[in-house]
């Protein structure tokens, strides 16, 4: 007895492609195989970033794309950096500065404020005791006007602070509190104060001593800045630093960002011609 097998043509195409039997494992593996090459192209140029600055920008976005709180969109955005972190360390990149959060976002609604200071205190914590910050000996320093934090953020910043201060192989900047504007100005508060008490005179401000002065003092200006979510600004992120990065806007959020997306970034980097002003 012969038995044929017939298809409705019409009616196989208005299946959705994703819904077809094997195609999610099929696209997770050619996901996985294009992330592999572009991680070998990337890691085989001799242009790797030493520093880059990443504006975490997203998270309650994602959280209301998710149908879910805006709060859990911090909470996958902090995961999200843990991983980002580990792919820094795989390519080399030695430092990172990251914004977290910045003066303007107190102004946001009381308890989204709190709860996202309650993360922060946790997570710092959570720092000083990762086995992985102390393997890569990664230093932790959180940066802008930390006395506009919590009691409780600045203990744990100052724990933080403390277990990784003897490290200098890798560096992971924690922008909290922070301002571009605000950073110039408490250089300059600086400087005037020792122009005022005689120890300098005003010609001897120059542009190593303004850099001496910021909140990053010591490191190399970001080769690389990232913004995800799609705005394409600054936002008042390392202003001063910032003069000849190389900016690269994202239209993932923050939560969403994958490694693709990161090496994409990194590629693009390699591929422009960095010629600070010649």
């Amino acid at each position: 007895m012969e038995v044929r097998l017939t298809f409705d043509l019409m009616e196989v195409e208005k299946i959705p492609i994703e819904r077809l039997p094997g195609i999610a494992q099929i696209q997770k593996l050619l996901t996985k195989y294009y992330e592999r090459k572009l991680f070998a192209e990337v890691a085989n140029s001799e242009k790797i970033p030493k520093h880059i600055a990443i504006i975490l920008d997203g998270n309650r976005r994602f959280a209301e794309q998710m149908g879910v709180d805006r709060f859990y969109g911090h909470v996958l955005g902090a995961k999200k950096l843990e991983e980002v972190i580990g792919w820094c360390q795989e390519l080399g990149i030695k430092h990172i500065t990251v914004y977290a959060f910045s003066t303007e976002n107190f102004n946001r609604d009381k308890e989204e404020v709190n709860k996202l200071m309650n993360l922060l205190a946790q997570k710092f914590k959570e720092v000083a005791k990762d086995p992985r910050v102390h393997k890569y000996k990664i230093r932790v320093k959180a940066i802008g006007n930390l006395k506009m934090l919590p009691e409780q953020v600045q203990r744990a910043i100052d724990e933080a602070q403390a277990a990784t201060v003897g490290y200098n192989g890798h560096t992971l900047n924690i922008a909290v509190g922070y301002g571009g504007r605000a950073e110039l100005a408490d250089a300059v508060r600086k400087i005037c104060e020792r122009i005022k008490n005689g120890e300098i005179t005003p010609k001897d401000v120059d542009e190593e001593m303004i850099n001496n002065y910021l909140y990053t003092a010591g490191l190399p200006d970001p080769d690389l800045i990232i913004r995800t979510s799609g705005e394409e600004r600054l936002s008042g992120f390392l202003l001063w630093q910032s003069a000849y990065s190389e900016l690269y806007f994202c239209e993932a959020n923050w939560p969403a960002f994958s490694k693709i997306d990161f090496l994409r970034a990194i590629r693009t980097y390699q591929s422009r011609e960095r010629r600070f002003g010649k």
